[in-house]
């Protein structure tokens, strides 16, 4: 009898280790289905929102000697560019006195995002100006449309925190310090990395979303929303009034606080002496030709209710000529700047001269 019970317990104990091993099985087998299921889907609904590979910029000029020219010319603007803003941003993080300003915190930022734009549309633009067919894939053309809004979103924050940082020295001067501390400036760059992305990712989604299933040909030298919107085989009404809330409607939005804000400085600066007057024009007047070249050429691009013939020239004038004329504009019309890069080039050809 004992022996019965015990080659009972023995089959019970089997059935049930292998109910257990069925069911692991069975929930790796639903598991791997699921995740095949869901690919193909993806695979699926990419292949019905889009058909194209590649896209085909027309560049620039379809003038080869013109081309040679653009070339020459955008690399030393590019060099230049370059150059310029990581000069700013070296000599700012080696001069205490300067790193240890709001202003100079951010335009640290300003600079680097200035050239990152710049590498994001420069180059590419540079290599096919040796090539006849102008191609850029389709993951290239939305990591490209992902990144140069990304950085321009981000310039536009940071520049908004430098207008504030204005605003509080001339308007609040006693309360300066306590305000613009080392944290809220922090806070202020890390928003500036959450709008950039936020703004980017949104325009990046719905783009994704369009059928590219005729034309691939770009009237343009990048990637950008209005002539990707061309080619959609869809109605793209919508996604025209998506680009003005999010890309037009910010920037008139932004600019005209800013206008308002160094309205208000100015007003406020007929309480100084001549002498600080003359100082605080001085650096508003960079922020303020700064902010011009940068959201002009924004608002013109996006806030615009149809397609104007300029709009290359423009996007030229915000992704290439703008990061080139910023440094210019905060070293030539900053004397503490050109006296730290002064110091930086002193203490080069010292540090040089001893090897």
């Amino acid at each position: 009898m004992k022996e019965f019970w015990s080659v009972k317990e023995e089959i019970n104990s089997g059935h049930h280790l292998h109910q257990e091993y069925f069911k692991l099985n069975f929930h790796s087998l639903l598991q791997n289905y699921m995740n095949r299921f869901l690919f193909i889907i993806f695979l699926r609904i990419m292949l019905n929102q889009s058909y194209i590979n590649e896209f085909i910029l027309l560049g620039l000029s379809q003038n080869s000697k013109v081309e040679k020219i653009l070339f020459v010319i955008f690399l030393l603007i590019y060099l230049a560019t370059i150059g310029g803003n990581m000069i700013i941003v070296v000599t700012i993080i080696y001069s205490p006195a300067l790193l240890g300003s709001p202003m100079y915190f951010f335009l640290i930022f300003l600079s680097f995002l200035d050239a990152c734009t710049s590498s994001t549309v420069t180059p590419k633009m540079m290599v096919d100006f040796f090539h006849e067919r102008k191609t850029i894939s389709f993951e290239c053309c939305m990591t490209q449309l992902f990144a140069v809004h990304f950085f321009t979103g981000m310039e536009v924050i940071v520049l908004s925190a430098m207008a504030y940082d204005r605003y509080v020295a001339i308007c609040k001067p006693l309360h300066y310090s306590s305000i613009m501390t080392r944290r809220l400036c922090g806070i202020l760059v890390l928003l500036s990395w959450a709008g950039g992305f936020l703004h980017s990712i949104i325009q990046i989604i719905f783009t994704l979303q369009l059928p590219f299933c005729g034309p691939n040909i770009i009237d343009h030298y990048m990637c950008d929303l209005f002539p990707l919107l061309k080619l959609a085989c869809t109605d793209t009404h919508i996604f025209v009034i998506l680009v003005f809330a999010n890309s037009g409607s910010i920037c008139i939005i932004i600019f005209s606080i800013l206008l308002v804000s160094y309205g208000v400085i100015l007003f406020s600066l007929r309480a100084h002496s001549s002498e600080g007057r003359r100082k605080a024009l001085s650096t508003c007047g960079s922020h303020i030709t700064v902010v011009l070249l940068f959201f002009v050429s924004c608002i013109l691009i996006y806030a615009r209710p149809t397609a104007f013939s300029s709009e290359k020239n423009a996007l030229v004038f915000a992704t290439i000529i703008t990061p080139l004329l910023n440094p210019m504009v905060y070293t030539f019309r900053n004397k503490d700047m050109k006296n730290a890069i002064r110091k930086m080039w002193k203490r080069l050809i010292v540090v040089s001269g001893d090897y």
